[in-house]
């Protein structure tokens, strides 16, 4: 009734306008339509699944005066339920669907020797490894057919994971960028044989989004079924694409969680008011205008992506610190909440907005299911990086001008957003935890000594000179 469905079958009677009756009296239909239906509605909210119209026809059976006698009507339900859900819990701990991007060494080649090579979706017997697994995520990528994509960008950052995924799962990917980067090159988690197969595979179309006519010259015609959007920032970036692929099956958006107004209830909801005055403002813009074309566009809003190849300073910015063996410096209580993201969990999220029907028209929020402190950060990353507890040195930013330079890679204030919608309609759930997230930062990039930014200090000198001098005082 909270969904404000009628004719629902539970426990062994039936809802009509809210009036229960037993599946004696008045049935509007069969029992196993019931069932199915109720089953649908069940799923379609993201709540476990309903008992089977087996399970609901075994309970019919029952004697429901007997039941009804003894208060029993509800307590039948929920024993079916919990019995139901067991089971799928003990189905999930006995197999696992995920994509092939999780199957790495020894597993992979158990799974072609038993199952095959890949297609688009894989389901990998994993025994007691997956009942650990699946307690963290189970993520069931949309089965769709092989498309034919474009994404604009993506050889800097997100885009290189999911143009992998999107390999892996058999589709066809062009990617258009102005061609200063190269357009593949192997990252930690490639191995040999896929990067080959990877880089044999990724097309390429060199141009500037900003140069109308030559978008409209390179990209009309050419058939693509889907358009992931990655570096568009303003609406006039993505009309010329819209106009240039406008028989395009799906637009997926790389948006903000920096576009909401700033507000004292949190976490931020993706219906929450918007900053008209947000420096995201282009991708407010954005949104408006795939709303106003008569298309089928999800626009995605992430928090604070990290992860290996951020050229964002966001973990970077603590681990060069932890480096050095420097104090950390933090402002004000350090106690301001944010969340993190990691971009594998990101590139999932737009997996599952491929061929997707809850996808359709909608924004979603993607980050990390955790929130976290600017000192819980620090802490983290220092145990991602195993060091010792890191120095925190909290300061007043006003008590400084450092002019057009930043003492800190995040905005001083509560910033974190409710992924509740993506998991609900999309089926997608993050894999990482903070600590492991950041743990794999570290361990694929800057512990090997690749960053995007090289240390920088200026700032945390000008805080730790003050810092004495009020010691001394």
């Amino acid at each position: 009734r909270r969904h404000g469905h009628t004719g629902d079958t539970i426990g062994g009677i039936w809802i009509a306008g809210g009036v229960r009756k037993p599946f004696t009296e008045d049935r509007p239909h069969n029992l196993a339509s019931t069932a199915a239906d109720c089953d649908a509605a069940c799923r379609r909210h993201g709540h476990a699944r309903h008992p089977s119209s087996r399970e609901i026809r075994r309970m019919g059976e029952r004697s429901f005066q007997d039941r009804q006698a003894r208060g029993m009507a509800q307590g039948a339900w929920k024993t079916a339920a919990k019995e139901s859900n067991e089971k799928s819990s003990l189905e999930r701990m006995k197999t696992e669907t995920c994509t092939w991007y999780e199957v790495t060494g020894s597993e992979r080649e158990e799974m072609v020797a038993n199952q095959g090579p890949p297609t688009d979706q894989v389901t990998v017997q994993r025994g007691t490894k997956a009942a650990v697994q699946a307690t963290r995520r189970t993520t069931t990528m949309s089965a769709t057919s092989p498309k034919k994509v474009l994404m604009m960008g993506g050889t800097r950052f997100i885009g290189v994971y999911l143009a992998r995924e999107l390999v892996r799962q058999g589709h066809e990917v062009t990617l258009f960028t102005r061609g200063k980067s190269p357009v593949t090159f192997q990252i930690p988690d490639d191995t040999d044989e896929f990067y080959a197969e990877y880089a044999s595979k990724i097309k390429h179309i060199a141009g500037d989004r900003k140069d109308a006519q030559g978008v409209k010259e390179k990209l009309s015609g050419k058939g693509f079924d889907v358009v992931y959007d990655l570096n568009g920032r303003e609406a006039s970036d993505t009309e010329v694409v819209l106009d240039a692929c406008g028989d395009a099956e799906q637009y997926i958006y790389c948006s903000s969680a920096g576009v909401y107004l700033k507000s004292d209830e949190m976490p931020h909801c993706e219906e929450d008011a918007v900053d008209p005055k947000s420096r995201h403002k282009g991708k407010l813009d954005t949104e408006e205008l795939m709303d106003s074309k008569n298309i089928n566009w999800t626009s995605i809003r992430p928090v604070y992506i990290y992860g290996p190849l951020n050229y964002n300073p966001v973990e970077e910015w603590f681990f060069h610190r932890i480096a050095a063996g420097r104090p950390i410096p933090v402002p004000n209580s350090g106690l301001q909440t944010t969340q993190l993201g990691h971009v594998k969990d990101l590139s999932d999220a737009f997996m599952c907005c491929l061929g997707n029907e809850n996808a359709k028209n909608q924004i979603f929020n993607i980050s990390g299911e955790r929130y976290v402190t600017f000192d819980g950060i620090a802490r983290a990353c220092a145990k991602a990086a195993g060091a010792p507890e890191p120095e925190l040195l909290h300061f007043n930013p006003k008590d400084f001008d450092f002019g057009k330079a930043k003492s800190f890679p995040m905005r001083d204030q509560h910033f974190f957003a409710s992924v509740s919608k993506a998991k609900s309609a999309l089926g997608w759930a993050p894999k990482y935890g903070l600590v492991d997230g950041l743990q794999d930062s570290y361990q694929k990039d800057f512990g090997r000594g690749t960053f995007r930014k090289a240390a920088d200090f200026t700032t945390d000198d000008m805080i730790l000179e003050k810092m004495r001098k009020v010691v001394v005082a």
